[in-house]
């Protein structure tokens, strides 16, 4: 069965390769997706570019476990000198736009899903997701069908990790913040001057340490990256703006980072999303204890994914190597399918009870 499912994941990745499929314009992937799925007589579920599906012999009072990767991509960049779309074999890699984010990774879970699919007897159930707009966060991919999914227990998200355990993941702020002064003439004791009362502000974000410190990433990191004020050489102005990028580790939700800001600082705070969570998944859950006994390693992950839309335990998992993901002439190797085939079934099988 193994070796069917590596040979159709394979087909199946090529032929995703074949479609464009940009975020927000994936309608003919999740086509293509469905009909697969529907020729393995599996019934599945759409809302807008979002296909899921469950196990056959799904018990509403067993606990599920989502198996989630994406189907959009980036736009290729400026740099291919292949045809992006043309999912060519050469020296056991397999070239195209996606291929190594995340298409290796998606069709290994649809293969993983497919082997677990008709057996009876298991500790779980499986919820099988292939997402939208990953790669823009946007609004309209997984967080869109979450409410949809049913209650869920842990989820495995589909990133190339070179099949390694990303227990962690940072989220991410984005924070405007506004200092208010008073315009005036500078050559005369008039105003308040919005950039003076800023200063204070961007020092402390410069210096803060946030007493809880993650075991897997370390502090939270802050960083003002832009700032604005005045219009003129001899006005004081009245507003400063700047932003900050904060990195936020699984000691803390986005929400306590934003008050601890707010209780600090003296100027106007206002996230532009509390969005992209930290996540999380403990060392010692049982998919993470059953990754480690095959020669996984643990890390925590620097870079953002779905997982960041879940309020469950998420582990990120997949084939590939996240170092080639977006850059020119995309690949990934043939055998790295298999890899991720074999391996999330391996590392599932003692977890649900086979």
């Amino acid at each position: 069965m193994i070796e069917k499912l590596i040979k159709e994941s394979t087909e199946l990745l090529r032929d995703l390769i074949r479609i464009q499929s940009f975020s927000k314009e994936e309608d003919r992937t999740a086509n293509l997706i469905a009909q697969f799925l529907g020729e393995h007589g599996i019934k599945t579920n759409r809302k807008l570019n979002n296909v899921w599906a469950y196990n056959k012999h799904f018990d509403a009072s067993k606990p599920t476990i989502l198996l989630n990767s994406h189907h959009d991509t980036v736009k290729p960049n400026s740099g291919y000198t292949r045809d992006p779309y043309d999912a060519a074999i050469e020296d056991g890699k397999l070239f195209g736009l996606g291929s190594n984010d995340a298409g290796g990774c998606l069709v290994s879970l649809i293969a993983t899903f497919l082997y677990f699919y008709e057996q009876e007897g298991l500790k779980y159930n499986f919820c099988l997701a292939a997402t939208a707009e990953e790669e823009i966060s946007g609004n309209d991919g997984l967080e869109l069908v979450i409410p949809d999914l049913g209650e869920l227990e842990f989820a495995i998200v589909g990133e190339p990790t070179e099949m390694h355990l990303a227990i962690a993941e940072k989220g991410l702020l984005v924070i405007d913040c506004t200092a208010h002064g008073k315009a005036g003439h500078a050559a005369r004791e008039e105003g308040e001057n919005a950039i003076y009362k800023a200063l204070p502000d961007i020092e402390w974000f410069r210096t803060y340490q946030f007493p809880k410190v993650s075991e897997v990433f370390g502090p939270v990191k802050m960083t003002v990256t832009i700032i604005n004020a005045g219009s003129q050489h001899n006005v004081v102005p009245a507003n400063c703006t700047f932003t900050v990028d904060v990195r936020v580790t699984d000691a803390y939700t986005n929400e306590e980072v934003v008050e601890i800001i707010k209780q600090h600082v003296s100027c106007e705070v206002k996230p532009r999303s509390v969005r992209l969570k930290p996540s999380s998944i403990d060392k010692n859950h049982p998919i993470v204890v059953s990754g480690i006994a095959l020669g996984k390693t643990t890390y925590g992950s620097p870079t953002t994914s779905d997982q960041a839309l879940l309020s469950i335990p998420s582990l990120k998992c997949g084939p590939g190597f996240s170092g080639r993901s977006h850059m020119a002439d995309e690949f990934l190797y043939v055998d790295e399918i298999r890899q991720g085939i074999e391996g999330y079934i391996a590392m599932l099988k003692p977890v649900v009870g086979l």
